[in-house]
């Protein structure tokens, strides 16, 4: 309950001059000015601390002050609306590549001479030429299934229904004719096969051969050329090192993080222009690191993995530091007072004060209860006897 400091007469201790549980001081000793203490603990006692939260010792004596910048406060009013709470870490901005963070290699199975390899920074897309054999094309079919055998008619598999999904999603066949997500090569397959061998200028056969094609999750971006135009193309050679097209951006998580964030949170990325951009969460790692550099006081990290809802904001920036700001809780509505404002019992608990809405010097101290923090902004969710448009006092900035 909401109790006044002034209510009582001076020099009579009464009810009113203290909040519930709190001894009542002796009115006999000399007045003292409330100071703002700097509160030590653990948990939401820490965060508080780091905050600039007073703690009451209990509550000390005296009449209440008015708040104006002569006794160092100011006010700021109570409101209702949306609150989240954050995650913030620095990140690293680069292209997509395997969990572990090496690239993917590009192994040819095809005979004779290359005639054309692409050069670091090019993008290939599924159903392009990847590089070209006797100036013949190998396609990129996208797919995390790698090319083992020649595909014709009958076979199934996983790469089957890799190259069925392509062949729709290109528009070399419709949904209605055939079914991504099956894993048979029908006739079907063979007519949209011999349409994407039509594009490519190479001959029609519906079918193709071990070397025709390399199966990788893609698109890609060639990060470095490992075979040279005009030299012999031996199956089982390394033509390339390449990353996904796509863009990410990896953050290390603190132990005490870990629990916090979950696939899907939502994250805003802040570029090295300061421009900001959104994003996701989309894959956190499952291997602990504890290099020295990756250390948090706990000792291990755990990668987190964002990726962009606008890749292009990110221009052709590749391992640029950013900061990373996820999402991990919110509500719609909450009553929200600046965490400066909360004073801490030293009975336990927490109190704000509030101004005499009138504009006089009675101020009450009322008792709340915590909820959600939004750490980047200094703001608190609270409970209790406050209500939208009160005035609580908080250190002057």
């Amino acid at each position: 309950m909401s109790t006044d400091v002034n209510e009582a007469p001076s020099g009579t201790p009464g009810a009113g001059d203290t909040a519930p549980g709190v001894p009542v001081p002796d009115r006999r000793k000399p007045r003292r000015r409330r100071g703002r203490k700097v509160l030590a603990g653990t948990g939401v006692l820490v965060l508080l601390a780091a905050a600039g939260v007073a703690v009451m010792d209990p509550f000390d004596d005296g009449d209440a002050q008015p708040a104006s910048s002569t006794d160092g406060t100011s006010l700021a009013a109570v409101r209702e609306g949306p609150l989240s709470t954050q995650v913030t870490q620095s990140g690293t901005l680069s292209y997509a590549a395997h969990g572990d963070g090496t690239p993917y290699a590009v192994v040819n199975q095809a005979k004779g001479i290359y005639t054309w390899v692409p050069g670091e920074g090019r993008e290939i897309g599924c159903g392009k030429a990847l590089y070209r054999v006797d100036e013949k094309p190998v396609v990129l079919i996208c797919g995390g299934t790698p090319a083992y055998r020649a595909l014709s008619v009958g076979d199934e598999g996983r790469e089957v229904r890799d190259l069925n999904e392509n062949l729709v999603k290109l528009g070399y066949a419709e949904k209605s004719e055939l079914d991504p997500d099956s894993d048979h090569y029908g006739s079907e397959t063979a007519e949209a096969v011999a349409e994407l061998q039509d594009e490519l200028g190479v001959d029609e056969t519906g079918s193709l051969a071990l070397g025709d094609a390399v199966f990788l999750p893609g698109p890609l971006r060639v990060t470095k050329a490992m075979a040279k135009a005009g030299t012999g193309a031996a199956p089982g050679a390394q033509v390339a090192q390449t990353t996904s097209a796509r863009r990410q951006v990896m953050a290390e998580l603190g132990a005490g993080q870990q629990s916090q964030v979950k696939v899907g949170d939502r994250a805003q990325i802040t570029l090295p222009d300061n421009r900001t951009t959104p994003g996701r969460v989309s894959r956190i790692g499952t291997v602990a690191r504890s290099d020295d550099d990756k250390k948090d006081s706990s000792g291990s990290t755990i990668p987190v993995y964002i990726t962009l809802d606008r890749p292009k904001d990110a221009g052709k920036l590749d391992e640029a530091p950013v900061r990373v700001r996820i999402t991990i809780d919110g509500v719609e509505k909450a009553l929200i007072v600046p965490v400066t404002a909360l004073m801490g019992k030293a009975g336990g608990g927490y109190v704000v004060e509030v101004a005499d809405p009138a504009g006089g010097q009675r101020r009450r101290l009322v008792p709340v209860t915590l909820g959600m923090f939004d750490n980047d902004n200094g703001l608190v969710q609270v409970s209790g006897g406050l209500s939208v448009g009160d005035q609580v006092v908080v250190p002057a900035s």
